[in-house]
């Protein structure tokens, strides 16, 4: 089964939800996962910001429902990590 490991994500955001609110409400809807934002450019009312997902088995529906709730939007999928382990039912 394929998993995502990382991705970076290139999101419009507005300022509100601030990036500590935001990164914290993507996290708690994706448990185990480890968030990096960083902020790439700034106007009046928004803001460019990478964000880097990191985690075992993360949903792409999820964060991107979670983005698009807070207001954000997904310009770009800069880079991606995935992993295919075992099915389900093997043994490594």
């Amino acid at each position: 089964m394929v998993h995502i490991k990382r991705i970076v994500l290139d999101v419009l955001k507005p300022h509100n939800p601030n990036a500590l609110d935001f990164t914290t409400t993507i996290a708690e809807k994706v448990p185990g996962c480890k968030i990096r934002l960083t902020v790439a450019a700034m106007d009046e009312k928004t803001e460019t910001v990478l964000l880097i997902i990191e985690g075992e088995q993360m949903s792409f529906n999820v964060i991107t429902e979670v983005i698009n709730s807070l207001g954000g939007s997904i310009h770009s999928i800069d880079e991606v990590e995935v992993e295919n382990g075992p099915l389900e039912h093997e043994t490594p």
